[in-house]
């Protein structure tokens, strides 16, 4: 599967676009719309290298949440999973309770996991509380 445009236009609505290299919430030096490998201080790019780096990053995470999930999904769980993993990363995702439950095939107790992943350093972050509730909404369309 592949992200719909709808993903991608969660991903870009919650990760925000920045053409300089700046240090997200979590410490990270990041750049365009969330890329965090290979950032370097002070790089500026493009509008156009960042939706390049977007496709990218969206790709290498597409593929790690298909090699993750051995249920069947739809669409829009897809993309709420690829949003989720391209914000927590896909370790985050392979030791979470919301795999194990979507891999159970229970899908509506794994929808409720979401919301539990709105945290930076310990503390709740607004933001990330409406990330997981507009992922959570997007997952549980199919149900």
């Amino acid at each position: 599967m592949h992200v719909s445009q709808r993903g991608l236009d969660l991903i870009k609505e919650f990760e925000g676009l920045r053409l300089s290299a700046y240090l997200c919430p979590a410490g990270i030096l990041t750049i365009g719309y969330g890329t965090t490998a290979g950032v370097k201080e002070g790089q500026t790019i493009t509008k156009k290298r960042a939706e390049e780096l977007l496709r990218e990053d969206v790709t290498r995470f597409e593929q790690q949440v298909s090699r993750m999930v051995n249920v069947p999904l739809t669409q829009g769980q897809f993309d709420a999973l690829v949003s989720f993993t391209y914000n927590l990363g896909a370790a985050n995702l392979s030791n979470s309770t919301l795999l194990r439950l979507l891999n159970a095939g229970l899908y509506a107790d794994a929808a409720l996991q979401f919301p539990r992943w709105n945290k930076a350093g310990g503390l709740v972050m607004a933001g990330l509380s409406r990330r997981r509730a507009a992922e959570q909404k997007l997952f549980e369309e199919g149900l």
